[in-house]
């Protein structure tokens, strides 16, 4: 028997068109921001570092998932924004009093060699790492690998690493004085460099297909790749990069773009020697990255004030390389990238527009659409 008959049921209240929209709204922030920070999300290529494997105008999806989502150093965040609040210049959108210590949880797959990766500037120390600029490059070593540059040849464990298809170098071209017209350059997709002498010489950065091709042109003498000399000092190359080492600032190593390493990628839980000539390699990751105390007192190594001369790695690291091998800021010029700061594995172009495109049906590049990311 129902014992509750004395008492009326309340209809159900509708709810009202406002309160609706405000709840379908509220689900929706809630619903996208799970999937862009456990999931999947878009990016955009703003510089030509990737080409001609990846344009200016490509938007991306990037999986969380592959490699494990991270959880956010900085939940208390402003949603979709990822450091700056939209419409400012400088106004932070996120909290920094509340923050998390570095957690990912499991992926289906680690980080490869040749994975094209999106990952945190890592040299942009004034912001949290979640919060740090997000930068994409093909990871051209992972830990545990030798990587060599010999000749503007990569090299990994002493065998010549992969060449992406559609990736560029610059050439040396040297023409009968006559020179190139912006539609042969157009024709083979040839979008920087130019003249550097009057005499007829260039500077092109190109595919090996686009190099073939102006090779064969009547008016070219020869075509030559661009190589720094092997020996060269480069200040502006890692480690010499490094304006923050305590460690010996005589030591120098004469690395350049086209000649660099060799250099072994740091593993977690493998220790290595410490000396005065391969510290400033592992300085700014030991003190910046691991968060140590390292100071130098009569040439002994000094880590959380114990002398040591070892160091065992608490984290696995990664080279980065762009495809675009003489115009890519990477891992050449500010060293290795932290497993904390990887965001996810680019996976497919969704959206292509070409921002040069002069007729409004052009400006999409049709054909790249839905393409996988090799």
């Amino acid at each position: 028997m129902n014992w509750k008959f004395w008492k009326k049921e309340k209809p159900a209240q509708k709810k009202g068109f406002v309160r609706e929209w405000v709840d379908a709204i509220v689900f929706a922030v809630i619903a996208a921001t799970i999937i862009r920070l456990f999931l999947i999300e878009a990016y955009t290529i703003p510089t030509s570092s990737m080409e001609k494997s990846l344009l200016i105008g490509d938007f991306l999806f990037v999986s969380k998932v592959s490699y494990g989502p991270r959880i956010p150093n900085t939940p208390l965040a402003f949603p979709f924004a990822h450091h700056t609040m939209p419409g400012t210049r400088d106004m932070k959108s996120y909290l920094e009093w509340f923050k998390l210590p570095y957690m990912r949880l499991p992926g289906y797959t680690s980080i490869k060699n040749n994975d094209v990766v999106v990952f945190n500037y890592p040299m942009e120390g004034f912001r949290p790492v979640d919060k740090r600029e997000n930068y994409i490059k093909r990871c051209v070593a992972i830990p545990g690998d030798v990587l060599e540059v010999k000749e503007g040849v990569l090299f990994i464990n002493e065998e010549e690493a992969y060449q992406p298809e559609f990736g560029q170098t610059s050439y040396d071209v040297q023409t009968d004085g006559t020179g190139f017209n912006q539609l042969v350059l157009r024709k083979y997709d040839i979008t920087e460099g130019g003249r550097v002498s009057n005499n007829g010489d260039f500077t092109l950065t190109m595919t090996k297909g686009a190099k073939e091709n102006i090779a064969q042109l009547n008016n070219v003498k020869s075509v030559e790749p661009t190589i720094a000399e092997k020996g060269a000092y480069a200040e502006y190359i890692f480690p010499n990069s490094d304006a923050e080492l305590i460690s010996n600032k005589s030591q120098k190593f004469f690395w350049n773009v086209d000649n660099f390493g060799p250099i072994t990628i740091p593993k977690k839980d493998v220790t290595v020697e410490l000396t005065a000539e391969n510290l400033p390699i592992y300085e700014r990751l030991i003190v910046f990255y691991e968060h140590n105390d390292l100071k130098i007192e009569d040439g002994k190594i000094y880590i959380n004030d114990l002398e040591t001369t070892s160091y065992t790695f608490q984290m696995d690291y990664y080279f980065m390389m762009g495809d675009n091998r003489h115009n890519s800021a990477d891992s050449r010029f500010w060293g290795f990238v932290p497993e904390d700061h990887i965001v996810g594995k680019a996976v497919f172009i969704w959206l292509s527009i070409d921002k040069d495109a002069t007729k409004l049906f052009e400006k999409i590049r049709w054909k790249r659409i839905f393409n996988l990311i090799d």
